[in-house]
């Protein structure tokens, strides 16, 4: 039997989605705990990794098993094993043709970045931050250079292991609340660093560091040595995982918008 399950996690402590032998992560956390229940060894495949700090609202990933248990009573074992920081949202049977990462047609990410004189002590390990004057307006028009299919060379890490630098982004939306700036991006995938690569160049536009036709010219330059240092990665939320609606998930839109009652 092939299980779809749904995770949220809080990512400060534990060093990104991916087992690793000698630290603490995401999967290993989650695999421990299924097998705790199943008393089986429980491998899980995710719909993407996330890298050390990075947090989810709606991280998906799938396991076999051939132990059948209750879908409330597996989910509520589940998250019972599992530390306060990762908590399993919704479980549901599906046929073995799902696949958590190569079923997805969509992902969307948002980065919440605080802009003050001081960085927030309450805030510090779930935003980015930055002290510089930033204008607002520069920031939308940056965002949307991103939107469309383009070669992001210039701004994956230099240890993505990806074939193709191509991506397509439908869109970044960008929402300001008081001094903290969020940041919604929905595309068909994305590669290692390319969201915080992004934002740190947003950013540098935003402060009025960078011109906006330079992103131009990182587009076509394909050199990741002229990009601004990697943003932080406290900020960053995968938010929602999209998929066929043949799979009948539910149909929740995740959101780290706190600041705006009617989200």
């Amino acid at each position: 039997m092939r299980y779809a399950a749904s995770v949220e996690y809080e990512g400060t402590n534990f060093f990104g989605w991916q087992r690793q032998s000698s630290v603490n992560s995401i999967q290993e956390e989650i695999e421990n705990s299924i097998s705790q229940i199943t008393q089986t060894n429980i491998k899980i495949q995710g719909a993407g990794r996330t890298d050390a700090g990075v947090h989810a609202l709606g991280q998906v990933f799938h396991f076999d098993t051939d132990i059948a248990r209750p879908i409330k009573s597996l989910t509520k074992g589940v998250n019972s094993f599992l530390p306060d920081s990762i908590r399993i949202k919704w479980v549901k049977k599906v046929t073995d043709e799902f696949h958590a990462r190569f079923s997805v047609t969509a992902r969307e990410y948002q980065y919440l970045l605080n802009n003050a004189a001081i960085n927030s002590s309450i805030w510090s390990n779930h935003c980015g931050w930055t002290f510089y004057d930033l204008d607002s307006s520069l920031l939308k028009i940056a965002s949307k250079k991103f939107e469309g299919r383009h070669d992001f060379t210039s701004f994956r890490s230099s240890e993505c292991q990806a074939k193709s630098p191509i991506r397509s982004i439908d869109y970044i939306r960008m929402e300001k609340f008081n001094n903290f700036y969020l940041f919604t991006i929905k595309g068909d995938g994305f590669l290692h660093h390319q969201i915080r690569n992004m934002i740190a160049t947003i950013v540098s536009v935003g402060r009025k560091e960078m011109s906006i036709d330079y992103i131009d010219t990182l587009f076509q330059k394909k050199d990741r040595s002229l990009t601004p240092a990697t943003f932080s990665p406290n900020g960053l939320y995968l938010t929602n995982i999209k998929y066929d609606k043949i799979w009948g998930f539910p149909d929740k839109l995740n959101t780290i918008n706190i600041f705006n009652a009617k989200n």
